[in-house]
């Protein structure tokens, strides 16, 4: 992942990650994770984050293979990402 950004202000919300302190998420280390928990349940400053911060390529790939994403998150992110 190239494009990965070194500084950036994390807009991570503790209702986006509920299970875990948001302040201690790695989004390199847990790129996957992230991107799936956006895509499922981001709003559209999160989702605009997720886009600047992670490469096109690698969270198309997270939607086609993810087991964790909603059906209809799927659906609606393999559009958008076609």
């Amino acid at each position: 992942m190239k494009r990965l950004q070194k500084k950036s202000t994390i807009p991570f919300r503790q209702a986006l990650f509920w299970d875990v302190d948001p302040k201690k998420i790695n989004p390199r280390r847990n790129a996957q994770y992230v991107v799936e928990r956006i895509l499922d349940f981001g709003n559209d400053r999160e989702v605009r984050w997720m886009m600047r911060y992670y490469p096109s390529r690698f969270i198309k790939k997270t939607v086609e293979k993810s087991r964790s994403l909603d059906p209809k998150s799927r659906a609606l992110w393999s559009l958008v990402w076609r």
